[in-house]
């Protein structure tokens, strides 16, 4: 039987200011990616969103990000890897102690934004984050994009490398993201966003802009809270994959550490 995950970012409110649908989010996805304080979030977000996750059985993420909260974490930073381990670090430990303390367990961390980018074009940021991910020693997986330098750092630190993709962004025959700005690179049908996702799940390839197919072989797949009807569309997508006759789940990280989950994939995924 064909299996997936899906995830989503949660937890990036501040304060007052709330952010995306979280609560209807977390009756649909398997993991959860959350705001860790730099680019979002704050220590009683965290906190709830914690909690949030294990009343709803969702497997907990870290989601650290640049210490950018103007910009939302989605500018990128001349940072030194010793700087993008530190931060990283923090943001992992700091995310990890509300877990532990409201007895749950961090499973897996994602980088959030323009450190997600950088982690595919940057061999030495890919190192860091991999391997403040390997520091926390806690088993933590590693979500990345498809055929990203971030899964090869990973798997080498023996962390599970879990590939991820996109449901509803359209990929060009080069294996990345269509710019949004082209026709058809954001998929808004929620029926051609199941089509997608159970081409993914149950033949690890997608379409492309161009008309041909790509190889793309995926454990989790991406869904954007931030969307007007992102918990609806969650909600008929997860039903869409179950009713096909795929499970939905979150990824088996017990017996796969050092390896790439699902293994290939050559996508390279410019979203964060």
């Amino acid at each position: 039987m064909a299996s997936i995950d899906l995830n989503a970012d949660l937890g990036e409110g501040y304060g007052a200011w709330s952010f995306g649908q979280d609560e209807a989010l977390m009756r649909s996805i398997t993991s959860a990616n959350i705001a860790c304080g730099w680019h979002a979030g704050d220590p009683a977000t965290m906190r709830a969103s914690v909690l949030g996750c294990l009343k709803a059985g969702v497997a907990i993420g870290a989601h650290p990000g640049l210490p950018d909260r103007l910009g939302f974490g989605r500018r990128e930073m001349a940072l030194s890897p010793d700087e993008i381990y530190d931060g990283v670090l923090y943001q992992l430990g700091a995310l990890e102690a509300f877990v532990r303390a409201s007895g749950g367990r961090l499973r897996h961390m994602k980088p959030h934004g323009a450190l997600y980018h950088m982690c595919n074009q940057s061999e030495a940021a890919a190192e860091a984050v991999a391997r403040a991910a390997a520091d926390l020693r806690c088993g933590l997986a590693v979500f990345a994009q498809a055929g990203s330098r971030l899964l090869e750092a990973a798997a080498g630190h023996g962390l599970p490398a879990i590939a991820e993709a996109f449901a509803d962004r359209a990929y060009t025959a080069s294996g990345k993201l269509a710019e949004r700005s082209l026709p058809g690179a954001v998929l808004h049908d929620p029926d051609a966003v199941l089509a997608q996702a159970l081409r993914i799940a149950s033949r690890g390839e997608a379409g492309t802009l161009e008309g041909t197919v790509l190889s793309l072989s995926a454990a989790t797949l991406c869904l954007h809270g931030d969307r007007p009807g992102a918990a609806e569309a969650a909600q008929l997508l997860r039903r869409g994959l179950e009713e096909a006759g795929v499970r939905v789940a979150a990824p088996d990280i017990g017996e796969i550490a050092g390896d790439v989950l699902p293994g290939g994939g050559t996508g390279y995924l410019h979203e964060g």
